[in-house]
């Protein structure tokens, strides 16, 4: 199970063993008790989505430096976001930028939350690497482009559809991961003996078709940290 799906699950049972293959915060939107010994009948993996939220929006800004108001596109109804949105303030205030929020619950929302970000004169965006986002990662991509904000999503995903640059972890390498868990629950395992698991690994992948659409250099010390650049 993913995102908010795990946390329905988990209110409607606490026998049957669930395995969660994406969550952004599961201790802190009580899933878990804790990492280590989940205590309970869920286990699976984490995408750190509050750790990583800061080193984001750090390779937004080095890459758009002169940018000093950006947009945060998110899904208030989702229950990793108050974390994700606290350590990205956090981060802001460190980089010396404004925040623009633009929260939206549905697709139809998308295009009154770009053309909020316009009128307050946002000059990138960052997007909350969340279920939402991903089911609609195609709309963002062309809304950001049409918008002219250069734009950090989450997952690669996001690249391969025309998004300007990602930075987290493989998710699909991490949805085949979650097959492991669902073995060892069949085997007889319970799921609080079962640790949850963190990414090791990240990428960060550039579109520099869109940035050159956008009229964006993107500068060399962040090129040379991509794992994966898209022409």
């Amino acid at each position: 199970m993913t995102g908010p799906a795990v946390l329905a699950a988990k209110v409607r049972t606490t026998t049957v063993p669930i395995v969660m293959a994406v969550s952004g915060d599961p201790v802190g939107v009580g899933v878990v008790d804790n990492l280590a010994r989940p205590s309970g009948n869920v286990t699976g993996l984490s995408l750190m989505s509050g750790d990583l939220a800061g080193l984001r929006l750090g390779v937004l800004k080095e890459t758009v430096p002169t940018a000093k108001r950006i947009a945060v596109l998110y899904n208030p109804a989702e229950p990793p976001t108050g974390l994700e949105l606290r350590e990205t303030e956090a981060a802001a205030r460190t980089l010396g930028v404004t925040l623009q929020p633009i929260p939206t619950t549905s697709s139809e929302g998308l295009d009154k939350a770009f053309e909020g970000a316009t009128t307050a004169k946002a000059e990138a965006l960052i997007t909350f690497a969340h279920g939402f986002a991903y089911v609609h990662r195609r709309r963002i991509a062309e809304l950001a482009a049409l918008h002219r904000l250069p734009a950090m999503y989450g997952w690669r995903e996001f690249a391969d559809v025309g998004g300007l640059m990602a930075y987290g972890p493989n998710v699909t390498a991490i949805l085949r991961r979650a097959a492991f868990y669902v073995d060892r629950l069949i085997k007889g395992a319970r799921p609080s003996d079962l640790p949850v698991e963190q990414p090791t690994q990240f990428e960060l992948v550039i579109n520099l078709k869109s940035a050159r659409e956008l009229g964006l250099t993107i500068p060399q010390t962040v090129l040379i940290r991509a794992n994966a650049v898209i022409e």
